[in-house]
């Protein structure tokens, strides 16, 4: 279960770079930060890459069907559904457990935007929160028939480890299967023949 650190790690770099961009005032703690202005770009890498802070009440990329509460619901059951999978899978392949953590790590940052944002940051009730999204990258153009996209939408750390951990969870997830089905002794040690065989079941 260690590679739980992963998704805490994520939660916390995730946060920390949202409240750089958004801004954060804690006078208790002489903590005044101005963020960016809502709507700004900074050029990183000239137009290709730049650092533009919208925000969003939905999913990953500002995908948005159902609404807020929807999200947050499904966020909260898919989390705890991961975890309980990650402690059941701890002897998997560790690319499995790892494409699992990433998706954890980044449903969690985007779920406290969304449960906690509006609450800390406009006084209103739990769950009214919008995700904040800041990078802003020109990949390449997109048309799937009458569909353009013609740059990608902004996104965050968070929606950047949820993409990951999927892609590497189709890639990872057949060697995962096979090696569940192999024969396991008491230490959780595949059993071999005394040779250092893997031995058939």
């Amino acid at each position: 279960m260690r590679v739980i650190l992963v998704s805490i790690l994520i939660v916390i770099a995730d946060q920390i770079t949202k409240l750089l961009v958004k801004g954060v005032s804690i006078p208790a703690l002489g903590i005044q930060w101005e963020g960016m202005r809502y709507g700004s770009s900074i050029p990183v890498i000239g137009d290709f890459f730049r650092l533009t802070y919208i925000e969003n009440a939905g999913m990953a990329f500002g995908i948005d069907v159902g609404g807020k509460l929807f999200f947050s619901i499904v966020s909260i059951i898919a989390s705890v559904a991961i975890i309980i999978y990650l402690y059941r899978s701890r002897h998997a392949l560790f690319a499995f457990r790892l494409s699992l953590a990433l998706i954890l790590g980044g449903a969690m940052g985007n779920l406290i935007d969304r449960a906690f944002y509006g609450l800390l940051f406009n006084g209103t009730a739990l769950f009214t929160g919008r995700v904040v999204d800041f990078f802003d990258m020109d990949f390449f153009d997109i048309t799937i028939g009458t569909y353009q996209l013609h740059r990608w939408p902004v996104f965050n750390i968070a929606d950047a480890c949820v993409s990951i951990g999927v892609v590497l969870l189709l890639f990872v997830h057949r060697s995962a299967e096979e090696k569940s089905r192999e024969p396991v002794a008491a230490g959780g040690a595949p059993v071999t023949d005394g040779t250092g065989t893997e031995k058939a079941s």
